[in-house]
């Protein structure tokens, strides 16, 4: 399986600055265990557009985050990230929404929808906490002592 960390800005390029550096650090520390990656799309809809034209023998897990979404524990969303790769599922793409939330569309399109509680985040924020958690799920599956006492 291999992971997509992925932002909606039209306004910014992506992540940079000490946020930017803890991205790549907690994508790096990801990799160690599956490939991950991170992109900033420029709408909604390209995010769409990319997992729609994303070429695998199965379709990618769409995992959504939204002040909305069921909030999960770090060992739940251990949980969520093994069973798509359990499930075979070859690209997982969490993605952090835009700032005027996702459409009927693309929520209708989520397998899962999950919230870092019922604040409200800046995307660079946003993808640092969910990189830290995408990390910190491959440690639980793998038995690390990583998430131990955090």
């Amino acid at each position: 399986m291999k992971l997509l960390l992925s932002t909606i800005s039209g306004r910014r390029a992506g992540v940079s600055g000490p946020a930017g550096d803890l991205l790549t650090l907690y994508l790096g520390r990801s990799t160690r265990f599956v490939p991950s990656t991170y992109r900033n799309f420029g709408s909604e809809k390209e995010l769409l557009v990319y997992a729609d034209a994303v070429n695998s023998r199965t379709r990618p897990w769409l995992l959504l985050t939204d002040s909305q979404g069921q909030q999960l524990t770090s060992p739940e969303i251990a949980k969520v990230v093994g069973s798509a790769e359990d499930n075979g599922t070859q690209l997982l793409i969490l993605a952090i929404g835009p700032a005027d939330g996702w459409s009927p569309t693309a929520l209708s399109r989520a397998d899962q929808i999950i919230a870092f509680g019922r604040i409200t985040l800046p995307h660079e924020l946003a993808a640092v906490v969910a990189a830290e958690q995408l990390y910190r799920a491959l440690t639980i599956r793998a038995g690390h002592p990583y998430h131990s006492g955090h």
